[in-house]
């Protein structure tokens, strides 16, 4: 093996540096283990380039824009280089804004108060709730669930021509689905909207976190996602994109910095002009810290590359699909099939188990962190599943109603910090419970399946 062949080697094998790696949990058979984080689609741990870079500015915290102070204007400079820094991460037009926003689902809630008057919505069942529910009150057509990417693009095509083709439109779509993983195709459906005269919004929560996400390359008229899903703390998201129906809609928040000029009018109330930049929609004192980690990560990963990350990642999701595939008990969730291309989040069942107690088990028994539910993207999960019986065991699903069957799934996810030991022992837990059974007995507690004590 030559050295730049073994150095790629062991570039491939290294992941990111997260907080918590080094994390030990106690095991209810006793002893402890280091922690295996594989929620990643739920949130991702904080890189520790970013948790440095935002301890390193902590110290000169100010407000931003309209104070006179060094650290105010510090602040405010890092503050709008965050944005440049995300706008460049994002492949942004000329004149697309970026608003800093608090999360995915407050991002395309932002758009749904932005839409203009009788504008028409279309959306996949398959999206997850943050993108599913915020249109209810425009005039929504919910399109069923595809199940290749071609019919995707059919589905919506057939739905489009049948619209009103003078009014406005907006189809929101997932670029990964957070249940299977799944890539969408996005550059198709975008150019399917373009040409009946419709925008599109592309939820890129679990896609940006795993692939280079373009504005400009996709062809999508906005992008939205999270900070803690792109390993970033908590309370921070972006929506980007075309600037005209965000500076043409009241202020998604109405307050100080999203207003330039407030007078006093003649009948006592109050006249308000409002910006027509970004700052309309981030009224009041925006999150600096939290802008400031989204850019960091934007960064990290950028430099990092994203030919060295997507092949890791290809590299764990083969592991854990060959291994889950020599368990004949387990059944991979999958909407497009099992070759369609995807990203590390993938849910699964198994023959003879409720899903929260398998779960409960693999955290309990083994240490590791999966999720089990319907992963806020209900409608699909359910089509997923279809009529499968779920075996009720010693704990039920939390979504279950009484007389309904226990429809849940569990969900593996991974990404940039997670090494192969934790996928390694993830499918070597499977194995186990699978043949051998759980080592102890657990028991419904306020909804959730845990160790009876």
């Amino acid at each position: 093996m030559s050295v730049s062949t073994a150095a790629a080697d062991q570039s491939l094998c290294t992941p990111l540096p997260v907080l918590g790696r080094d994390v030990t949990v106690p095991l209810v058979t006793g002893g402890e283990v280091t922690y295996a984080a594989l929620d990643y689609a739920a949130s991702a741990p904080a890189l520790q380039r970013v948790w440095d870079d935002v301890a390193a500015y902590a110290p000169y915290y100010g407000s931003v824009h309209r104070g006179a102070g060094y650290l105010s204007q510090l602040s405010t400079d890092l503050f709008e280089n965050a944005r440049r820094t995300v706008a460049e991460f994002l492949g942004c037009r000329a004149g697309d804004q970026v608003v800093f926003t608090r999360s995915t689902t407050d991002s395309l809630n932002l758009l749904a108060r932005a839409i203009p008057a009788g504008c028409q919505v279309f959306v996949f069942e398959t999206e997850h709730h943050a993108s599913l529910l915020p249109w209810q009150h425009a005039d929504v057509t919910y399109l069923d669930a595809p199940r290749t990417p071609g019919r995707a693009v059919q589905i919506l095509e057939r739905a489009l021509a049948d619209r009103d083709p003078h009014g406005p439109a907006l189809v929101c779509v997932t670029g990964a689905s957070n249940v299977t993983g799944e890539l969408w195709p996005v550059r198709e459906l975008a150019a399917a909207a373009h040409a009946h005269g419709a925008r599109i919004v592309l939820d890129a929560a679990q896609l940006a976190p795993h692939h280079p996400v373009s504005v400009a390359d996709l062809d999508v008229d906005w992008i939205a996602f999270s900070g803690h899903k792109l390993y970033a703390p908590f309370g921070s998201g972006v929506l980007a994109g075309r600037a005209d129906w965000l500076r043409a809609a009241e202020p998604y928040l109405a307050g100080g910095g999203a207003s330039r000029r407030v007078t006093r009018r003649e009948d006592g109330g109050v006249a308000v002009e409002w910006h027509e930049t970004a700052a309309r929609h981030e009224a009041g004192s925006p999150n600096v810290i939290g802008a400031y980690a989204i850019a960091a990560a934007c960064k990290a990963l950028t430099e990092a590359g994203w030919d060295t990350l997507v092949a890791r990642e290809q590299h764990l999701i083969a592991k854990v699909r060959a291994g889950l595939a020599e368990v004949p008990e387990v059944r991979v969730l999958s909407l497009f099939g099992d070759d369609a291309p995807r990203v590390g989040v993938l849910s699964f069942v198994v023959d003879g188990w409720n899903s929260s107690h398998f779960a409960a088990a693999l955290s309990a028994e083994y240490g590791i962190g999966v999720r089990d539910g319907l992963f806020c993207a209900h409608p699909l999960v359910r089509t997923l599943l279809g009529s499968d019986p779920q075996t009720q065991g010693e704990c039920g699903a939390p979504e279950a109603a009484p007389g309904e069957k226990s429809l849940n799934a569990i969900r593996v996810s991974f990404g940039a910090g997670t090494p192969d030991e934790h996928v390694d022992r993830f499918v070597n837990a499977v194995r186990e419970l699978v043949r051998d059974g759980a080592k102890w007995q657990y028991r419904t507690e306020e909804g959730r399946c845990v160790p009876a004590v």
